[in-house]
């Protein structure tokens, strides 16, 4: 089979969802483009069946905290082993509510990575089988990937300028 091409896989994106796909950038060739939260399972599904792209590979979901925006983007990267083509969908939740349908219905690999985004991001994965903490510890109460805490302690004395004579 011939390597897809990313103006393809918009015409047959275009074509099956139209406006409910938004924000389409090719950032470094990277198709990039993002659905709202009620449609990612289905969008999701159409990537993983359709014959002429089949996005077998469910390369990683991960998130990002936009602190400025309110908001927590639940990015998934999709590759196609089969027409040679990378994608990256992402789906634009409120922070004070960060919840979406589990991917693990259309990949068990989805597990793992879900998991890994609650726990650092409290991205709750609303269908997921086990979703629990899985690299920080269980009693742990905060998300350490969500940009609302400082990065030093204000208090720290061991940098100030004036111990440096300047």
């Amino acid at each position: 089979m011939a390597k897809a091409t990313n103006t393809e896989l918009i015409e047959l994106l275009g074509e099956k969802f139209g406006e409910q796909l938004f924000d389409v950038t090719e950032p470094y060739g990277f198709l990039t483009f993002s659905t709202h939260k009620d449609k990612v399972i289905e969008v999701l599904s159409f990537l993983k069946d359709n014959g002429k792209i089949n996005f077998n590979f469910l390369t990683d979901i991960t998130a990002v905290h936009y602190p400025e925006k309110g908001q927590i983007a639940v990015v998934y990267h999709l590759h196609s082993m089969v027409s040679g083509i990378r994608a990256r969908l992402k789906v634009f939740l409120h922070e004070n509510d960060p919840r979406i349908a589990s991917a693990t219905v259309l990949w068990n690999g989805a597990n793992w990575m879900e998991r890994e985004t609650y726990d650092f991001f409290g991205v709750k994965f609303e269908g997921h089988p086990d979703l629990r903490r899985i690299l920080n510890m269980d009693d742990l109460g905060v998300h350490p990937m969500l940009k609302q805490y400082p990065l030093e302690d204000p208090n720290r004395v061991d940098k100030k300028d004036e111990y440096f004579g300047r």
